[in-house]
């Protein structure tokens, strides 16, 4: 348990809410779709989420008394984005937070494999995960001038790809009544 839920106040910070679609799957996995306590209550009044799991923790009023929801899902369904955004967080995902040319996971940024000043675009199949001195040492010159190729051709990843990579990354804090909808399609062991 964290220090936020041994007090007896309930803070912004503390009690979040698992999203879920209302197919019962996570809204997103990475970052993980949640919502703090106090939407989580507003979407419940406003009959927009149904109740799965709560808290042991409650919040009152002088007129109103109710658990914190643990896990919601909406009641109606949002469509998934077929494409997922060209973003810089989004290319780290796809790299998994390794940089392509020597495999290491700090100071990472990104790097246009073919250089922009020799024509290279900034798009998917264009763009990879590197590490700040292998983004210096390789600079304004092509792979194969710099000997540098990264580990895979860049590509563009599916919301699927994204959400598998994604789940290889959990957040510091998974609540228990989460558990059973964050790898919903994992194999089962006997």
């Amino acid at each position: 348990m964290t220090a936020h839920f041994r007090h007896q106040y309930v803070s912004p910070q503390a009690c979040p809410a698992l999203v879920l679609n209302a197919d019962y799957r996570p809204l997103s996995y990475y970052p993980l779709s949640l919502w703090g306590w106090q939407d989580a209550i507003k979407a419940v009044v406003l009959d927009r989420v149904n109740i799965v799991s709560e808290y042991d923790k409650t919040v009152k009023s002088p007129s109103f008394e109710m658990r914190l929801p643990s896990v919601v899902s909406l009641k109606e369904y949002v469509r998934p984005a077929r494409q997922p955004a060209f973003t810089r967080f989004n290319v780290f995902l796809r790299d998994r937070f390794t940089c392509q040319y020597c495999g290491a996971h700090d100071e990472l940024t990104f790097d246009h494999v073919i250089p922009r000043s020799k024509g290279g675009a900034t798009t998917w199949e264009n763009v990879v995960a590197a590490c700040s001195p292998c983004n210096l040492r390789k600079g304004d010159r092509l792979p194969l001038d710099a000997h540098m190729t990264p580990a895979q051709t860049p590509y563009q990843p599916s919301v699927v790809d994204l959400h598998r990579n994604g789940r290889r990354f959990p957040p510091n804090y998974l609540h228990d009544s989460w558990m059973d909808y964050l790898y919903w399609d994992s194999v089962l062991e006997p």
